[in-house]
């Protein structure tokens, strides 16, 4: 992608004792095994794919989310999203999540998102899930499994921003904009 454009994603973020434990379990996991893909991101429910687009449109997403929350914020449940597993797969470990509403407003906020210069599609994402951990070594599999279950309570009390990202190069991140749900 041409530098004179910026990758852009949509993502909710926990807060609160969920969030506690998921950087515990990252920053254990990361020392115990060393990095994986996971290790790259914040935790997040990812709920667009990666688009790409000019630094001078920032505002226009940033707008079109707060119009799309603003609508759809009156039907809101509590909690806005909802955690309903721990997945333990092979080579693939995440949290389930589910919320109808948070689909919903994403599509609100793609209806109402209008720039010129974006150069991709807007992906809506609707498999919601928090990953934990990918692209390990296989010998790690049950070992993270393990400390998966030490160190996460699914049901544990959680908070959500939905955050509007920017990601750099060297996978730094800017933050353009942020919602308490």
């Amino acid at each position: 992608m041409s530098p004179e454009f910026s990758e852009l994603i949509v993502y909710a973020c926990p807060t609160g004792p969920l969030a506690e434990q998921l950087d515990s379990f990252f920053a254990r996991s990361l020392q115990q095994f060393g990095p994986n893909t996971a290790h790259r991101y914040m935790p997040h429910c990812t709920l667009t794919g990666f688009f790409h687009d000019r630094p001078a449109s920032i505002p226009v997403y940033v707008d079109a989310l707060d119009a799309a929350l603003n609508a759809t914020q009156s039907s809101m449940p509590q909690p806005p999203l909802q955690i309903t597993a721990m997945v333990l797969s092979d080579m693939f470990k995440y949290l389930k999540v589910e919320s109808d509403w948070m689909i919903d407003t994403i599509k609100d906020f793609t209806g109402r998102v209008h720039s010129p210069t974006r150069s991709d599609d807007l992906r809506l994402k609707s498999w919601l899930h928090l990953s934990l951990a990918y692209d390990h070594a296989p010998e790690h599999e049950m070992l993270l499994n393990d400390l998966a279950r030490r160190c996460i309570d699914p049901a544990a009390q959680a908070g959500w921003d939905l955050r509007f990202y920017e990601r750099l190069p060297a996978d730094q991140w800017t933050l353009h904009a942020s919602w308490k749900l």
